[in-house]
């Protein structure tokens, strides 16, 4: 009988797969050897591979110029990352390397792209979509972007926003954009998103404060769904009522010439993940041609912003098992080195589940286990796969002098924003070491410490006590 945790995994998924593969009992991640990594920095270890944001943004640039290219779409297709999925430096001087513009949320993001401006990093020429509801400090950045040339496009998010703008903004001629007001998942607890302009006002709004500003533009609009772009009858829905709002807009607003369609595309959250990512773009171009060609308009150029598609599948957390606790005569528990609550929040605060492997100890026999953290939260806990409801993982002997070793994989996108990097966590559980992985000319990994394990004196300081 086959029962090592290796058969388990190859006969329950079609392993090894893309990045994935097993050498001497030991997991490979593109090629990278991760128990030298773990000898080398420790654990428990957060871990960035910047090539997979590369190859995220060519996959989804190439099924969208292949879709657009089978149907003769007439408009371009431009790709933006939304920062606010991850504002390390190191993710967003990536993304721009891979010919990729930017999508904002906050003030605080604009200091960001000045920066990397004086880098020359980020040209003017780059798109800068503005989004969010805006107080008076973001209004005032995103007026200093136009004025200094930026090529930034607020869109906005409400009916007084525009006056602002047309009493600040300086240089000539400015593009804006409209966000929509789309209708929520009828699972919400509200029908209409509280972000944007509702479709019925959309119109009248242009006529009274854009079509005669000598300052602005109309050029795009931004159709955004919260739950992303999914194959139900919800989403298909929204998108034709975007489409309608985009015809008559057109009519009055010839300038009118892009469609944002905001929503991000689905991550890995299993080996047994599946979604037909060519399927769902070539429907979106080819319902959008024939809704342009069957109203006799100009296909929009099309803008997306993937902020979790961009970077969550290059991150990685890694943790030492350090006990195994046997509670009762069913449930085993895998004590690791750190907290789930601190460092992978979306875990505990909306079940959110990531691909989980063990590192080492392939050939061990497999067991149904509880993982806990350090923290005293009940809470603190992972103990459910997306494909079977529970979790199972290599047998951890006492008397084996090597710890066993587990990641979670596809963590890169919103977890050290929301667990708050660097500052105070749950029973003062440290965050802990980030390492980046980059490969070198010669084809090589290389390794770079970004942040050291946090230590007792920061979080001294930032409690007041020194």
């Amino acid at each position: 009988m086959k029962n090592s945790y290796q058969d388990l995994i190859e006969q329950t998924f079609d392993f090894p797969q893309e990045g994935f593969e097993v050498k001497e009992n030991e997991l490979f991640y593109y090629g990278i050897p991760l128990m030298d990594i773990i000898e080398q920095y420790g654990t428990p270890l957060k871990l960035s591979y910047l090539p997979k944001i590369g190859m995220q943004i060519s996959r989804a640039k190439r099924m969208f110029n292949v879709a657009m290219a089978k149907v003769d779409y007439k408009g371009t297709y431009t790709y933006c990352y939304c920062t606010k999925s991850s504002h390390f430096s190191f993710v967003l001087e990536e993304v721009l390397r891979n010919d990729a513009h930017i999508e904002t949320s906050s003030a605080y993001d604009i200091p960001l792209l000045k920066a990397l401006y004086k880098e020359k990093k980020l040209t003017k020429e780059h798109y800068v979509i503005c989004n969010g509801y805006k107080r008076p400090m973001y209004l005032q950045q995103i007026t200093e972007l136009l004025n200094e040339g930026f090529n930034a496009i607020p869109i906005l998010d409400n009916k007084k926003e525009i006056d602002y703008y047309e009493k600040h903004v300086k240089r000539g001629v400015c593009n804006v954009g409209i966000r929509i007001a789309s209708e929520e998942e009828p699972s919400f607890q509200f029908y209409t998103s509280r972000l944007g302009i509702r479709y019925r006002d959309i119109n009248n709004f242009y006529l009274e404060k854009i079509k005669n500003s000598k300052k602005f533009k109309l050029k795009m609009l931004h159709f955004f769904i919260n739950t992303g772009i999914k194959d139900n009858a919800y989403y298909w829905s929204e998108l034709l009522k975007c489409l309608n709002v985009y015809m008559e807009l057109k009519k009055i607003c010839p300038e009118l010439d892009s469609l944002n369609i905001g929503g991000g595309l689905p991550i890995k959250n299993s080996l047994g993940f599946g979604y037909d990512y060519e399927y769902m773009i070539e429907e979106i171009i080819g319902q959008i041609k024939e809704f342009c060609n069957r109203n006799n308009i100009e296909e929009p150029n099309i803008f997306t912003e993937f902020g979790t598609f961009t970077v969550g599948e290059s991150g990685i957390n890694i943790y030492s098992i350090i006990d195994e606790k046997i509670q009762n005569d069913i449930e085993a528990w895998y004590m690791i080195d750190n907290s789930f609550i601190t460092t992978l929040p979306d875990s505990w605060a909306i079940n959110q589940r990531y691909i989980l492997l063990a590192i080492n100890k392939w050939d061990k026999p497999f067991k149904r286990v509880n993982i806990g953290g350090l923290t005293c939260d009940s809470l603190d806990y992972y103990n459910s796969e997306a494909h079977v409801n529970q979790v199972f993982l290599p047998q951890n002997e006492e008397k084996d002098p090597e710890p066993l070793y587990i990641a979670f994989f596809n963590t890169g996108a919103y977890q050290e924003s929301l667990s708050g990097f660097g500052g105070i966590k749950h029973c003062l559980i440290p965050s802990p070491k980030h390492v980046v992985i980059d490969i070198d000319e010669n084809g090589e990994f290389t390794t770079k410490l970004f942040a050291k394990e946090q230590s007792f004196k920061s979080m001294l300081k930032i409690l007041g006590y020194s």
